[in-house]
């Protein structure tokens, strides 16, 4: 097949599913093609089947914001054109099920029908989505998909609550790919990072308020009191500066590293003991499969799919969003027993082997066969 893929660029959970997922439909023989304004942040190396259409905006005087959504239009009707695309994968429904809807009537003036389907990720629905200056253009563009598939079963019941959908929804679950993520040898930098054998905590995210990193510094702290630990706080977003200022005022500076946005994450995850994901809304929980599969347990709220991912007891602990004292709790249980926490470990690397990329692409792919065979024709607006 050949597959049209629109995303937006970033590190978010979002982008980094959109990417992958097209770099193994391209290992699997089919021809991809990223439409976005920048190179997505995983495709940052020539791979066969694959290929990057850049969207640029127009700079003219009577636009105090570029139109984006127009270039990306025309860009969609450009590439489905003339390289023949089959289908059209939009991840995000903001605003790229809409936009998908118009590309598609455009190529049907043309005599082209190319099926869309719409990947939705969570805060699309859950925050910006439900915003009632977004929502009846989200619940149009998602009704006019050929096909939507959802990354939760949460998400799901989620976007039939707050939307009335006409769709069908099919849930086909995040993934992590085996071959990046797994548990090495790095102990020349875990070393470097804990001389002393300090546990391990990290956390990775967009650092956006509703990650709630702050209560990750307050889980910290609170398991430092108690065992030796360094936390490593991985990406970047609009709270780092007060999270560094929260750091400092607690005193933990000392053993606290900010790294920044990390392309090689895995060898991170690779030296880490425990997984911190206190999110007030979380869709699936990409950073906590990650990490589940470089066998690192995860402490985490059990907003939206984290339940569906973090088996409470088993992979790691649950705890109702805010609850800093019983995360911290559930922490210092698992660090202070070794034998519990290599089975903790062990239980997290079996979890994630559900969700790896040779057991969720193939959904994809049955998928789109499926919207291809079944999907309706029509000129009507």
């Amino acid at each position: 097949m050949k597959i049209g893929i629109v995303c937006y660029p970033t590190y978010g959970g979002s982008g980094v599913l959109a990417t992958e997922l097209g770099l193994g439909l391209a290992k699997n023989g089919h021809q991809v093609h990223f439409i976005t304004y920048r190179q997505p942040a995983r495709f940052n190396h020539f791979t066969e089947n694959v290929f990057y259409h850049e969207v640029s905006g127009a700079d003219y005087p009577l636009f105090e914001y570029p139109p984006y959504d127009t270039a990306l239009t025309s860009k969609i009707v450009d590439v489905a054109t003339f390289e023949k695309l089959d289908i059209l994968h939009v991840h995000y429904a903001i605003p790229h099920a809409t936009v998908a809807y118009l590309a598609k009537k455009i190529l049907l003036t043309k005599g082209k029908y190319v099926p869309t389907i719409t990947t939705l990720h969570g805060t699309d629905i859950t925050l910006v989505g439900n915003n009632q200056a977004f929502a009846p253009v989200v619940e149009f563009g998602i009704n006019k998909s050929d096909g939507v598939t959802a990354v939760s079963q949460s998400l799901k019941d989620q976007t039939n609550e707050y939307f009335n959908i006409e769709n069908d929804i099919k849930v086909i679950y995040n993934f992590v790919d085996f071959n990046r993520f797994k548990k090495s040898n790095k102990d020349h930098f875990k070393k470097a990072i804990a001389p002393n054998g300090e546990k391990i905590l990290m956390h990775t995210s967009n650092f956006r308020k509703v990650k709630r990193v702050d209560d990750v510094m307050r889980v910290f702290q609170k398991v430092q009191e108690k065992i030796p630990s360094k936390l490593l706080l991985i990406g970047d977003g609009p709270e780092r500066q007060h999270l560094e200022d929260l750091c400092r005022k607690m005193g933990l500076c000392d053993d606290v590293r900010f790294l920044g946005k990390q392309d090689a994450i895995e060898e991170l995850l690779a030296i880490g003991d425990l997984f911190l994901m206190p999110s007030e809304s979380e869709s699936f929980g990409l950073a906590a499969l990650e990490a589940m599969a470089c066998e690192m347990p995860v402490i985490s709220s059990n907003a939206g799919g984290l339940p569906e991912v973090n088996e409470h007891g088993k992979t790691g602990f649950l705890s109702p969003i805010g609850e800093v004292d019983d995360m911290a709790h559930h922490a210092i249980t698992l660090l202070e027993n070794e034998s519990m926490l290599a089975n903790f470990r062990v239980n997290a690397l079996n979890q994630a082997r559900r969700f790896s990329l040779e057991n969720i692409l193939p959904q994809y792919e049955a998928y789109y066969e499926h919207i291809l065979a079944t999907s309706v024709q029509t000129q009507e607006f």
